[in-house]
């Protein structure tokens, strides 16, 4: 039996081994380096002279954490910081109550039309974000785009708004491409979740004279709410990290004065890759991608606890 076991638990490896190099390689080994990276001083002007030579690139420990949270790079990061936080809740939010509107609207028995809406709605997911969002470049362009001349034809604006140039008007079109992209994928799922309701529960409500608002309040959320947890801690993790929408848009920009690696619309994400790949400071990027890896492992941590998703595992 045991000779038996061994050799079944040997064919078993065989078969993980090519899953297993794969993530070796391209997972742990990559997190590995970044972590040795983030505690030395390697960057594009040193990497040429080697390790541990006069000119070369050595550990300086806790360093580069240092400059970011106490250092010259504090006054910049904690406003990148919490501009962040607001990117994300408002994209995350945002997106769930316009597709849960959305989908109230699409799952009334009453619209025989419905299916058509639901193709329309659901575009703005099917396409590559890379292409909404150059598209959408574009679209606001402050002289010729379309959003522009479309407000100006409705009399709601007599100037263009400097769409990409001016800070405020900046981040409130990056914002308004997350919500674009992001609401289909929540209105979808709210779907799913509301076909689930049994009908039922809508008829005893209709009986007790419950008004719309209550049923919604008493039915609709409660049941949408074990669906909707998970759901809103994962895409609240990707829209902290959301690269596309802050770099492809704007290109971070436009510039902030004072600051030496972003922009207005800058989030951490897209601030990390400036400072790897455009400046060339790979030790200061790798702090700030392990910053920003714990920043969104506590977040969770606590979204999870708050919704008790740890205790229905365990359960």
């Amino acid at each position: 039996m045991k000779n038996l076991k061994a050799k079944k638990n040997r064919k078993a490896y065989i078969y993980l081994t090519p899953a297993l190099i794969s993530i070796t390689v391209l997972s742990i080994l990559p997190m590995l380096y970044t972590i040795f990276i983030a505690f030395t001083n390697y960057s594009l002007k040193n990497q040429n002279y080697g390790y541990g030579t006069a000119a070369g690139w050595k550990i300086v420990g806790l360093y580069q954490f240092q400059q970011i949270l106490t250092g010259a790079l504090k006054s910049q990061f904690f406003p990148l910081l919490l501009w962040t936080l607001i990117f994300t809740a408002l994209s995350t939010f945002g997106s769930y109550f316009i597709g849960l509107i959305f989908a109230m609207c699409l799952s009334d028995k009453n619209m025989k039309e419905s299916f058509i809406y639901k193709g329309l709605l659901v575009i703005p997911w099917a396409l590559p974000g890379a292409i909404t969002i150059v598209s959408f470049r574009g679209l606001f362009n402050s002289q010729y785009g379309s959003i522009n001349l479309m407000l100006q034809q409705l009399h709601l604006i007599k100037e263009p708004i400097m769409w990409l140039t001016t800070p405020f008007a900046a981040r409130l079109a990056v914002i308004l491409i997350s919500l674009w992209i992001g609401f289909p994928y929540m209105m979808n799922v709210c779907m799913g979740a509301i076909s689930a309701i049994p009908d039922t529960h809508y008829e005893a409500a209709d009986l007790d004279g419950a008004t719309g608002f209550q049923k919604f309040t008493k039915i609709t959320l409660p049941s949408l709410a074990k669906t909707s947890y998970p759901l809103l801690i994962s895409n609240f993790a990707f829209n902290f990290n959301n690269f596309n929408s802050a770099y492809l848009l704007t290109d971070g920009g436009p510039s902030k004065a004072g600051s030496s690696f972003a922009g207005w619309t800058d989030i951490l994400g897209s601030a990390t890759y400036k400072m790897s790949t455009l400046q060339g400071n790979f030790a200061l990027g790798a702090a700030m991608s392990i910053l920003l890896f714990l920043i969104i492992g506590t977040l969770s941590i606590i979204n999870m606890n708050i919704s008790g998703q740890f205790k229905e595992s365990e359960g």
